[in-house]
């Protein structure tokens, strides 16, 4: 198992739960600072995160993304 934090840029209220909608998205929250909310996806492969984040990209009124991937 793959887990990542996707920071999330966006004005939109509520996009911490339109993010817990997408698959393979563990938990979101939103968060103040530079970013508006913070999404934890798990996957079973490296692969499958940039499928994540472009789905993240595509929901209306994201502006940007930053993805920080678990070392162990």
């Amino acid at each position: 198992m793959v887990r990542a934090i996707v920071l999330v840029k966006s004005p939109k209220k509520l996009i911490a739960a339109r993010l817990r909608k997408i698959t393979f998205v563990y938990d979101s929250f939103p968060t103040s600072g530079q970013f508006d909310a913070v999404a934890i996806i798990e996957v079973e492969d490296l692969g499958k995160i940039k499928d994540v984040t472009t789905q993240i990209q595509k929901i209306a009124g994201v502006e940007r993304t930053e993805t920080m991937v678990e070392v162990l």
